[in-house]
């Protein structure tokens, strides 16, 4: 399920925008401290931001700065404002689109599906796998999280893929060793143990916290 911030501070329109994106099966979440929007931020890892450009402390413009020196992800401004130089100023501050209000939930719905499918990879029949709000794209060999697109070497990539498919199953060492080294050639077995290690190190410093369970004298998992 992707997750979507709705920072706007009148009531109305974000409750009316939280519904609807509910009812289209998004988890929405609004912005509650309008002087931190940051750490909500932070704490939220949305998929996407909804974002006012007239908000109490600081306007659009500065959040929108503000996310991105630390993420990649889509951000959609909503506002009154029509003036081409607004627009063309949320732009050049880094947002992906711009609607202007009143707007149509329809057009609001359609154009967010459109960015989701862009950015997270999901058009046509590309696979996607899916485990604790991390997105593995099996077309790209890329991982996403909270709007971040994450690199991945191949061996990375084979031992996220095989896990994910068989999460909250544990996978023998044996089988993640096949999968990486499809050959009758001798692997040493610290080989798949360094590589494991070098997966969680990358997963941490991207804000990934104990995806990766070890099952002593078995193999590996992970939880959903």
């Amino acid at each position: 399920m992707y997750k979507i911030m709705i920072i706007e501070d009148d009531p109305t329109i974000a409750s009316l925008l939280a519904d609807s994106l509910g009812r289209w099966g998004y988890d929405a979440v609004r912005a509650e401290d309008f002087n931190s929007i940051m750490d909500e931020f932070i704490s939220h890892k949305p998929h996407l931001v909804l974002l006012d450009i007239s908000l109490p402390f600081f306007n659009g413009y500065y959040w929108c700065s503000e996310i991105r020196k630390i993420s990649s992800v889509p951000i959609m401004f909503l506002s009154s404002r029509t003036e081409n130089m607004d627009i063309v100023m949320a732009m050049n501050m880094g947002g992906d689109d711009y609607i202007t209000k009143p707007f149509s939930l329809e057009i609001l719905i359609a154009k967010i599906q459109a960015i989701l499918r862009r950015t997270y990879s999901l058009a046509g029949d590309t696979q996607v796998l899916e485990a604790r709000g991390v997105m593995l794209d099996i077309g790209t060999a890329e991982l996403f999280f909270g709007g971040t697109r994450i690199e991945l070497t191949k061996n990375e990539f084979k031992i996220l893929q095989l896990l994910m498919e068989q999460k909250n199953h544990v996978v023998s060492r044996d089988k993640i060793m096949k999968r990486l080294w499809d050959s009758d050639s001798f692997i040493d077995d610290n080989t798949l143990t360094v590589n494991i290690n070098r997966l969680r190190r990358k997963l941490e410093d991207a804000g990934i916290d104990d995806l990766i369970f070890t099952k002593k004298g078995v193999g590996y998992m992970i939880h959903d």
